[in-house]
């Protein structure tokens, strides 16, 4: 039976995290190991200067089903990290899930992303992986999110995955109609320049850098397009970043 281990970055009361469960259960056995508390924007950052530490704690799936489930005060690759090399120390590993986030990863945002980082730190120790991510958070996205992950889980683990090679999926807004799925690359993601600041009521400054939602130019083939589009956008990315440009580059005269 296979084995699939599931993190994110939304933290155990993430709304996505049980349909995700629900959607793996029938796939194999199941590891679930997910930060206490929210860690959007995390990136690929792991604890270094405070203790990691685990608790095992009981979640509902349904009236009927109650399933242990580890929570730590580590960021998303932490979690993936203590699973892999700890927790199922000499035990294979078959599949590991990121999500499903409450907020899309698009172009750039997958720097930032917690998410994306869960599928990325199983790819950098060999374990096919994919993060899934939605824009809005209806009962009906979630659910078309969970049945698009079951999907590509069920082929990525009678296919598998190229080495160091992951999947970066973003589900639409559900409105009653299939999406179609397109293999992406991604897109352009466009950041605000301003920095909101303001004044606390002690009279201190303040800024707040997340600042306003980003955009993305929608350029047919990215996955900025494909969402915009109303479509499934699947993005495979790797672990070895560096860009094609080296071709070049190693011709300079340094």
């Amino acid at each position: 039976m296979p084995r699939i281990l599931i993190s994110n970055d939304d933290g155990i009361y993430g709304q996505g995290l049980k349909p995700l469960i629900r959607a793996m259960k029938p796939l194999g056995e199941l590891i679930v190991i997910v930060p206490d508390g929210e860690r959007s924007a995390a990136s690929h950052s792991i604890t270094l200067h405070k203790p990691f530490r685990i608790q095992s704690l009981p979640i509902e799936l349904s009236n009927k089903e109650v399933m242990h489930v580890y929570i730590s005060n580590g960021t998303p690759s932490d979690c993936v990290r203590f699973g892999l090399l700890e927790l199922l120390k000499n035990k294979k590993v078959d599949l590991v899930v990121g999500g499903i986030n409450h907020g899309l990863n698009l172009g750039e945002d997958i720097i930032y992303s917690g998410t994306v980082a869960v599928a990325r730190e199983a790819a950098m120790q060999g374990i096919p992986s994919m993060a899934v991510s939605i824009g809005e958070g209806t009962h009906e996205t979630f659910a078309l999110a969970a049945a698009t992950s079951q999907k590509l889980a069920k082929l990525i683990l009678e296919r598998k995955l190229p080495n160091r090679v992951f999947l970066n999926i973003n589900v639409p807004h559900a409105n009653g109609v299939k999406p179609k799925v397109e293999i992406t690359r991604l897109g352009k993601r466009v950041y605000g320049k301003v920095i909101p600041s303001g004044v606390d009521p002690r009279g201190h400054l303040y800024y707040w850098l997340a600042g306003d939602i980003p955009k993305g130019i929608p350029e047919p083939g990215t996955d900025i397009w494909a969402i915009k589009s109303k479509k499934i956008s699947v993005t495979p990315l790797t672990v070895d970043s560096a860009a094609p440009i080296l071709t070049d580059i190693h011709r300079w005269k340094i």
